[in-house]
């Protein structure tokens, strides 16, 4: 559906070694698409792409990233609009034959992110949690109420909730039709060098694990676990640079029953869902889905593939879950996530530009 995220790119200078590091904490397999590009999957499913970062695009301060591409009726269209609002194209439109079309463009505030649309049926996230997919899409920028304007405008994200994370730092959460599909923040004092960025979940069944896993296979923790109303979160980069985050929803429990008999008169339940979760999207055809192959870096151009086939993410829902979320963002995101503002777009090429803001 237009609006909904539909494929991720992880941009990275070892492909090797990030074959061997993501699957040992979410269960992924990988499945090659050409020579240059292959595609993790969840249940033999094609869900995200791996494309490799090149010395020129690293000379041109393209940073190791992960990027999320959302899906557009018209590809075109979204471009040629998002250019009208102040975006900027990095790469495309272009198709890949069998797949799909697609394009990357950088928003108003410098953060990249893809668009496309399926030949094929489309897989993309409708919100609902499933280990070992993408959910929550977290964007840091400049000035989360203009960006949220562009992208509404693009796509039809409604707002679905906003909370003050203290000292006047807000927290922003957008969605389509009663799901939520992430937040939004401003970049806070200490992240005045990083670039605005988006910052994908991934939906594991333990965060604490999960996190042992990764930082035993070399991961750096950028935010330490944390729990959320209704699950846990965690802000990671992998061992190449790349920063992620991981999420897992806690087994809804009925509230405790009103203690004395005498005051007592209603049993209520409470909702155990994550305010901040991450869920992902579920999975799509590899066809589908479109195989991209972007430059993960600081506002590049790129060639590269696009292939898709993610089912949507079901994104948190919490409002105190954003919270941690967007904190640990921040110190997350300053580590590893550092410079990925922009990244490159799926093209059929591995070549990409990178440009500094």
């Amino acid at each position: 559906m237009h609006g909904q995220f539909i494929w991720y790119e992880l941009t990275t200078p070892d492909v090797d070694a990030a074959k061997k590091f993501y699957p040992r904490f979410t269960g992924w397999g990988t499945q090659p698409f050409d020579n240059d590009y292959t595609m993790w999957t969840t249940g033999g499913v094609p869900i995200a792409g791996i494309f490799r970062l090149t010395d020129e695009m690293r000379q041109q301060d393209v940073p190791p990233s992960w990027m999320p591409y959302i899906e557009s009726n018209d590809v075109d269209g979204t471009v040629n609009q998002a250019v009208s609002l102040g975006g900027r194209i990095m790469n495309g439109p272009g198709d890949i034959p069998g797949v799909g079309r697609y394009a990357v463009v950088q928003d108003p505030q410098g953060a990249v992110f893809g668009v496309y649309r399926s030949s094929n049926v489309s897989r993309a996230w409708d919100g609902t949690p499933v280990v070992g997919r993408f959910s929550w899409h977290e964007l840091m920028t400049t000035d989360y109420e203009r960006a949220f304007e562009f992208y509404r405008a693009l796509f039809g994200w409604e707002k679905t909730g906003e909370m003050d994370m203290g000292g006047g730092q807000m927290y922003f959460m957008y969605g389509k039709e009663g799901k939520m599909y992430g937040g939004m923040f401003n970049r806070p004092p200490e992240m005045a060098g990083m670039h605005p960025f988006w910052l994908v979940y991934i939906h594991v069944k333990d965060v604490g694990k999960a996190v042992a896993l990764a930082t035993k296979a070399g991961a750096t923790i950028q935010r330490p676990q944390m729990d959320i109303p209704g699950g846990s979160i965690a802000i990671l980069g992998d061992p190449q640079g790349a920063a992620f985050a991981l999420h897992h929803e806690s087994a809804q429990v009925p509230a405790a029953k009103t203690a004395s008999k005498k005051t007592a008169t209603k049993t209520k339940k409470r909702s155990t869902k994550p305010a901040a979760k991450k869920t992902r999207n579920k999975p799509a055809k590899a066809a589908a889905q479109p195989k991209a192959k972007s430059k993960a870096a600081a506002r590049p151009k790129a060639k590269g593939k696009a292939a898709r086939k993610p089912k949507a993410p079901a994104r948190p829902k919490a409002k105190v879950a954003k919270k941690s979320a967007a904190r640990r963002k921040t110190k997350a995101t300053a580590k590893s996530a550092g410079r990925r503002g922009s990244r490159a777009r799926p093209s059929r090429r591995k070549t990409a530009k990178a440009r500094r803001r």
